[in-house]
């Protein structure tokens, strides 16, 4: 039978590139929903051309454009977040792609969660907000979350067949992103432009920032600790600037696994969706005649503060995740805007950690205040 699935950000990297997964292999996937921020254009393409019951549209203003391009189709089209959330629901759904960016994600996972789907978890920050409640409901509802990323999938790859408890730590690899080997001078005048230019990934706009920033890996750091229940200790970062290992495992006896792959999402979108079986992709393979080496280097904490932001958060619990997140969206879309400097934006993150409430133990009404105030909190410090 085929795996019906619903793609939450369909216009988006992750979105896109599922979409092509599902193209390479027609009879394994049929498309429910899709579902967009702003993207109408794209999404009217992606309608017309995989045929979904349902399409979603985020912001509410394009309804009407969305719905008049789609209106000699069998499409039910809705509008807003609450929709979104609501879709994840349905019963012809077998899994939720959530690709997402963003706090957004987190209330769609989370309902899906409770529908008792199979999570394809591509929206990190879902983890990095509320990682305890999530994983919480995911037990209670007996819902699979399997990661997308292509760390995590790389994680969650190499576990497959060992016992967990034997694991001593995991490693997870970075590129380094486009300022690998800068000093904090070097980084006093760089643009959204400079820092859009990613060395080995094609990604997203906010992404590709918070790799500048080392962000992304901090969050990774967080999310790991979730979907593997592990300790920060047991979570290493190492610079792997061609991207050819995503990450690795060591046991208690010293062993060490790791996962290669050519750097191209559609392989941990693959996986994520067929587990545990493995079907051929139509992806570049690694050709060792011609990978002259591979190197690794110590990340620099001290020039990009954001990893051990990151680590300070998850140590500290609570709802310090939560913080650590939205003053990073704030900033982030702050430096796009060219409102504020590339090394401001730990700064103001950095402040927000240390001058918002702390709850040692938030339950979901307490991560959207905070996730309120917060967003609040940053933009007046910009202004």
């Amino acid at each position: 039978m085929k795996q019906t699935l619903a793609i939450l950000g369909s216009t988006g990297s992750i979105g896109v590139q599922t979409l092509k997964v599902v193209e390479e292999n027609p009879e394994l996937f049929d498309i429910y929903a899709l579902t967009a921020n702003n993207n109408v254009d794209l999404l009217v393409e992606q309608t017309k051309k995989f045929c979904p019951e349902i399409v979603v549209i985020a912001n509410e203003n394009l309804y009407e454009r969305l719905k008049n391009e789609l209106k000699d189709l069998p499409v039910k089209v809705f509008a807003g977040s609450a929709s979104i959330a609501q879709v994840v629901e349905l019963k012809p759904i077998d899994t939720v792609v959530t690709a997402m960016v963003g706090y957004s994600g987190l209330l769609p996972t989370i309902n899906a969660i409770k529908a008792g789907k199979k999570i394809a978890l591509a929206n990190k920050e879902t983890l990095v907000v509320a990682g305890d409640l999530v994983t919480r409901l995911a037990l209670e509802h007996k819902a699979q979350i399997i990661p997308v990323d292509s760390e995590h999938s790389a994680i969650f790859q190499c576990l497959v067949g060992e016992n967990e408890n034997f694991v001593e730590k995991i490693i997870l690899t970075a590129s380094g992103g486009p300022f690998r080997g800068k000093k904090t001078a070097d980084l006093q005048h760089i643009t959204a432009k400079d820092a859009l230019a990613h060395p080995t990934w094609n990604m997203g706009a906010k992404i590709t920032i918070d790799s500048a920033t080392m962000m992304n890996k901090g969050f990774e750091v967080i999310e790991a600790k979730w979907l593997f229940g592990l300790k920060s200790e047991q979570i290493d970062v190492v610079v792997q600037p061609q991207s050819i290992i995503h990450s690795m495992v060591q046991f208690v006896d010293g062993s060490i696994k790791a996962q290669l792959g050519v750097p191209d999402m559609r392989h941990p979108i693959q996986y994520a969706l067929t587990f545990p079986q493995r079907i051929e992709a139509k992806i570049p393979k690694i050709d060792f005649s011609k990978l002259s080496n591979l190197t690794f280097e110590t990340p620099d904490l001290q020039t990009f503060k954001n990893l051990s932001l990151a680590y300070f958060a998850m140590e500290k619990g609570g709802n310090m995740p939560c913080i650590l997140n939205a003053a990073n969206e704030v900033v982030v879309s702050a430096f796009l805007q060219n409102k504020i400097g590339f090394l401001q934006m730990s700064d103001i993150i950095e402040k927000m950690l240390h001058t918002t409430s702390f709850v040692q133990n938030p339950d979901y009404e307490d991560y959207v205040a905070c996730d309120f105030e917060v967003r609040e909190k940053t933009l007046e410090m910009i202004r």
